[in-house]
C-alpha cells in the first residue's frame, strides 16, 4: 500500500459536485442530546471548507450497533442538530441513508449545504460490504471522501465498497492521522520510545512484535508488565497477570534483543490488597510484591527511569496506562510521565503521538492532551495499524481511481 498515492480534494473544483463525506459521527448521545461533541468538533473544520468552495456535502456515518434494522435511539438526528450549533448553519437531515427519503434529500440540495444522512447500519448491505448497497449509497454522490480512519479498519459499504463506483479522496482528518501515525513509526526522529500499557498481553501480542522492530526502547505498563516480570521469574502476587502468556513475553524480549530494541519494565510498583478508590498502599521494589498484594501502578523509581527515557527520546508512541488509572491514587504513575511527555513535546524536544480510548482518557485526566503533538480518538484502527496491518478503508483510497 503505497501511502504517498493518498490524494486529497484540494487541488479539485468541488464547486456544484456531490461529495459524499464518510465521517464517525459515532459520538456518546444521552436523553437525546450529544455529551461529548469531541468527534464533531473535529470533522466541523473539513466539513465546512467543502460548504465553503461551493461542495453539496453529504455526511455518511454509522452510530452504535442497531441489530435488526432501524431503532430510534440510534437515530443520527440529535448528532445532526448538534453539528447545526457547531457548524452555525442549516443542516438537513435525511431520514435514510438509500431510497426516496436520501434521494430527496440530496435532489433538493444547494451549492454550499450540507445534510446528514440516516445512520447506515439501519441497512445490513453495510456491514456486509454488499456492492448493491455500496452502488445505491454511490448514485448519491459524485466524489467519495473517506474522513473517518477510526473506521478505516472495517471494510464495508460506506468505508471500502463506495471507493468502486466513485472517484475516491483522503479527508483532511485522515491525512492528519496517517501523516501523524507515519511520523511516529516509518520516518521518525531518533531515538524513538514506546509505551504500551494496558491490561493484557494476550490483547496486544502483534503490536508489541511490530513495536520491537521500530522503536528503540518500549516501554510497557498495566497488567501487561506484571506478565513480562513474571516471565523472568519474578513473583507479582494477586496481581493482574496472564501465566499462560510467559512464554510469548520472553520470545518477545528474545525479538527485542536482536532487533537491538531495549523493553523496559518497572522497577519499583503501588501495590495494595483492594482495588478500590483510596485503598491503603505502599511502594515495594518489583520483586518484594507479597503474596496478597496486587501492583496497581508503577512507582517513583520507575517514573524517574521514564522520564529520563524520554529525555534521551526525539519521538514516543503511546498506547495504554501503566496502571489504573482510573483509581485514584494509582493513576500518579501514568499522569506523571504524561505530563513529562507533554513538557518535552511543548518545549520542541519531543514528538508524540498518542491514542487509544482509556490512553486518551488517561491523557485528559492528565490535562495534557492539548499538548501532545497528536493524540487519535481511532482505537481499534489506531491498534491495527500499530500491528502493521493494511486498513481496507485506507487501502481503498490508494487503488486506482474511478474514471
Amino acid at each position: 500500500m503505497n501511502l504517498d498515492k493518498l490524494q486529497s480534494t484540494d487541488d479539485i473544483d468541488v464547486a456544484g459536485k456531490r461529495i459524499l463525506v464518510r465521517a464517525d459521527l459515532n459520538v456518546p448521545v444521552k436523553d437525546g442530546r450529544v455529551t461529548d461533541a469531541t468527534r464533531l468538533e473535529r470533522v466541523i473544520p473539513g466539513l465546512k471548507a467543502l460548504s465553503n468552495r461551493g461542495a453539496m456535502v453529504i455526511v455518511l456515518s454509522h452510530f452504535g450497533r442497531p441489530k435488526n434494522g432501524p431503532e430510534s435511539d440510534l437515530s443520527l438526528k440529535p448528532i445532526a442538530d448538534a453539528m447545526q450549533q457547531l457548524l452555525k448553519q442549516p443542516v438537513i437531515f435525511s431520514r435514510d441513508c438509500v431510497g426516496a427519503d436520501a434521494t430527496g434529500t440530496v435532489a433538493s440540495m444547494k451549492n454550499g449545504d450540507i445534510a446528514v444522512l440516516e445512520n447506515l447500519r439501519f441497512h445490513k448491505g453495510e456491514e456486509k460490504n454488499d456492492p448493491k448497497f455500496a452502488e445505491e449509497l454511490a448514485k448519491l454522490g459524485d466524489i467519495f471522501v473517506g474522513d473517518a480512519f477510526s473506521c478505516a479498519h472495517r471494510a464495508h459499504a460506506s468505508t471500502e465498497g463506495l471507493t468502486r463506483f466513485l472517484p475516491s479522496f483522503a479527508g483532511p482528518l485522515l491525512l492528519e492521522e496517517i501523516n501523524a501515525l507515519r511520523t511516529a513509526l516509518e520516518n521518525p526522529q531518533r531515538p524513538t520510545a514506546a509505551v504500551v500499557g494496558g491490561a493484557k498481553v494476550s490483547t496486544k501480542i502483534p503490536v508489541l512484535t511490530n513495536l520491537v522492530a521500530k522503536v528503540d526502547k518500549l516501554i510497557i505498563g498495566g497488567g501487561m508488565a506484571n506478565t513480562f516480570l513474571q516471565a523472568t521469574g519474578v513473583m507479582v502476587g494477586k496481581s493482574l497477570s496472564e501465566p499462560e502468556f510467559a512464554g510469548t513475553a520472553r520470545d518477545i524480549m528474545t525479538e527485542a534483543k536482536k532487533k537491538g530494541c531495549e523493553i523496559i519494565l518497572p522497577v519499583d510498583a503501588v501495590v495494595a490488597r483492594e482495588f478500590k478508590e483510596g485503598a491503603p498502599n505502599e511502594v515495594v521494589p518489583v520483586d518484594k510484591v507479597a503474596f496478597d498484594a496486587m501492583i496497581l501502578d508503577v512507582g517513583p523509581q520507575s517514573v524517574a527511569q521514564l522520564t529520563q527515557v524520554l529525555d534521551g527520546c526525539k519521538t514516543l508512541l503511546w498506547n495504554g496506562p501503566l496502571g489504573a488509572f482510573e483509581i485514584s491514587p494509582f493513576g500518579e504513575g501514568t499522569f506523571a510521565l504524561a505530563r513529562e511527555a507533554a513538557k518535552l513535546t511543548k518545549a520542541g524536544k519531543l514528538v508524540s503521538v498518542a491514542g487509544g480510548g482509556d490512553t486518551v482518557a488517561a491523557l485528559n485526566a492528565a490535562g495534557v492532551t492539548e499538548d501532545f503533538t497528536y493524540v487519535s480518538t481511532a482505537g481499534g484502527a489506531f491498534l491495527e495499524w500499530l500491528e502493521g496491518r493494511e486498513l481496507p478503508g485506507v487501502a481503498a483510497l490508494v487503488r486506482e481511481k474511478v474514471s
